[in-house]
Order: C-alpha cells, then structure tokens, then sequence
C-alpha cells in the first residue's frame, strides 16, 4: 500500500519561498496522479495543484498560480511543491495525495500524507 509522507513546511515570512517534499514508500509514485491540498484552521481541505503520471500536465488553482510549481522525479519516488511570494493566506497545513484521476477533488485521492505546517507570518 502506499504510503506518503510530507516534509519542507516551516515558518517563513511574507514574500519568503518554501520548498514541501512527498515521498512515496510501498507502491510506485509514478502510477499515480499526485495533487497537493491544503487546509486552513476552520476552512474546509482545498486543492492547491496536482501533477500527471509523467509530468506534462499541470494543474493550480486560482490563488496560488503564477506562485507555485509543482514537479516530479518519479526516479526518487518524490513529488515537489515549490511555493515562492508566500502570502499570510498561505498558512495551512499542507497534504500530498495520490489518486488515479487528474484534477482537484479530494475524493478522486485515495491516499493522503499526514500533512505539514506551513505559516506565513512576520
């Protein structure tokens, strides 16, 4: 079964970039649509972006595009989320998924990391 576990999250201040790691262990990642979610204290999980099996489609939603990119070494068994002009809306913990379907809804996923703080504050 796969498994997934987030690392790269932190404090960092407005402006500032951060880079999240998710790496895969049990199953190939590379048989998987991967997708980063979000989820803010008292708002509902959220998809931030997601990746095809290779790599060439990309998908970001609204208020993180032109900021963020996503990537892959299915090599490493490992999937990126580069985050750059970080806003104090960004704070959230931050989750990798695998799923089967490429898109942004969270059911599509069936298997999630245990996520990873991230909190954009001076």
């Amino acid at each position: 079964q796969l498994q997934l576990v987030e690392s790269g999250g932190g404090l960092v201040q407005p402006g500032g970039s951060l880079r999240l790691s998710c790496v895969a262990s049990g199953d190939t990642l590379g048989s998987y649509i991967i997708g980063w979610f979000r989820q803010a204290p008292g708002k509902e999980r959220e998809g931030v972006s997601c990746i095809s099996l290779g790599g060439n489609a990309l998908t970001y939603a609204e208020p993180v595009r032109g900021r963020f990119t996503i990537s892959r070494d299915n090599a490493k068994n490992t999937a990126y989320l580069q985050m750059n002009s970080l806003k104090a809306e960004d704070t959230a913990v931050y989750y990798c998924a695998a799923g089967r379907r490429h898109g942004l809804v969270l059911d599509d996923y069936e298997y999630w990391g245990q996520g990873t703080q991230v909190t954009v504050s001076s």
